[in-house]
């Protein structure tokens, strides 16, 4: 019998998500999007820590009242399960039995503590890919060990040690956190990449392996060229605002009725930009000629280009400067976003029915596929917290409700 074609890449794949927060919900919520199976995992009674996060529905009751955790658990199913209990370690070391991926994010040695490290994983199920995150890595298992391996973290750590946040901001400011907390989100990418990675390299050998993703790490390996400007000048770099360091115009400016950002990399673009504001005379400006000089002479140029930007809608400027193949954008609030086609057509707002609130709208996937499209049909609701662990435990390890009701009595449900 021939087998059957997926939907979603990842369809066949079934995904233990242990975690909690950020870090790895967001890379359970990309696995989730791709078709994988994944199985949310939660302390009884209180859930994942996010369940307590804003914002919340209005006359719902916690735990299920979190919208922050409505969008990363979407389509998943949730069981509720005490890994300290010695019955909840038995119960999960059959899932992982038959189960392909294991992710989790608590601090390094959590695991071993409770009886299932990676070193008791692998004996289980020899093909299991055990994903952790963390704020600096794990404390075993390969030779990258940091001497911080057992320092507590959230995104915040992440930003400030990786790099990030020396960078965000104004110069007669202090260092600022991004508004997303993208120390959590790259490195939850990060964490996919290396699942996706020893997925294909199992394929090869039928082995599993261990993927070790921390904060610090991934924020670092962002920084674009912040380190490398440093490597060959020894001079650290620093807040300078939303400007780039080496090129201009590439900022935001002043509309009238907000902001623009501009974004003029090359001296092509230059001349079309001047063009495109009226002013052909800046051209040949000596002052402005090349992007050396425009970095050399930026000061001077930005209220020129303020002067012109302050006088129209940032949707206008933006419109005008297309024309021109100028890479330009308004800068959007999430309502503007909400309003704007684009996002629409990319079925980037996507609409579930999330019980017990009813119809709420939440951010798509960005991935698009031609043979395996994710289209808004295969978005489905974040559950209740232990909403479908009778359903897990009768149908994937065969046990009776009887069998359950007496796990739930003595609290290991």
């Amino acid at each position: 019998m021939a087998e059957k074609t997926p939907k979603r890449p990842l369809e066949g794949i079934r995904v233990l998500n242990l975690s909690w927060a950020l870090f790895g919900p967001y890379c359970g919520m990309i696995l989730t999007d791709l078709g994988a199976e994944v199985i949310k995992i939660e302390r009884p009674v209180l859930g994942d820590q996010s369940r307590q996060w804003g914002p919340f529905f209005p006359n719902v009751e916690p735990p299920n009242n979190s919208g922050y955790y409505v969008s990363l658990h979407r389509g998943q199913k949730g069981i509720t399960l005490n890994l300290k209990h010695p019955k909840g370690r038995e119960i999960f070391l059959k899932l992982v039995k038959i189960s392909d991926v294991v992710v989790a994010n608590f601090r390094p040695g959590t695991l071993e503590e409770w009886g299932i490290g990676y070193d008791v994983l692998k004996k289980v199920n020899p093909r299991i890919i055990v994903a952790l995150g963390s704020g600096f890595g794990q404390e075993r298992y390969h030779p990258f060990v940091s001497p911080w391996a057992s320092y507590p973290s959230y995104d915040i750590v992440g930003q400030a040690f990786g790099g990030f946040m020396e960078l965000n901001g104004w110069p007669d400011k202090p260092p600022c956190r991004a508004g997303s907390s993208i120390g959590d989100i790259i490195a939850g990418l990060f964490l996919t990449i290396g699942i996706l990675a020893s997925l294909r390299w199992r394929e090869i050998t039928g082995k599993g392996q261990l993927v070790d993703v921390a904060q610090a790490d991934a924020i670092l390996a962002a920084m674009e060229n912040a380190y490398i400007r440093y490597s060959i000048s020894k001079e650290i770099p620093t807040r300078i605002g939303a400007k780039h360091p080496t090129i201009a115009p590439f900022d935001v400016f002043k509309a009238k009725d907000g902001w623009v950002v501009i974004g003029v990399g090359n001296d092509a673009i230059w001349r079309r930009f001047c063009q495109a504001i009226g002013k052909p005379e800046l051209i040949d400006d000596p002052r402005f000629k090349t992007n050396p000089d425009r970095c050399a002479h930026y000061d001077e140029l930005k209220p020129i280009i303020e002067e012109w930007t302050s006088q129209h809608n940032k949707r206008d400027i933006w419109q005008t400067l297309v024309k021109y193949d100028i890479p330009s954008a308004p800068v959007y609030t999430m309502k503007d976003i909400d309003e704007d086609p684009h996002f629409e057509k990319r079925q980037m707002i996507v609409e579930i029915d999330q019980p017990p609130y009813g119809k709420v709208k939440i951010v798509g996937c960005p991935i698009k596929f031609s043979e395996t499209p994710i289209t808004r049909e295969f978005f489905g609701p974040a559950p209740l917290l232990g909403q479908h662990t009778e359903e897990v435990l009768q149908q994937l390890l065969g046990m009776s409700k009887e069998e359950i009701e007496q796990l739930r009595k003595e609290g290991v449900i």
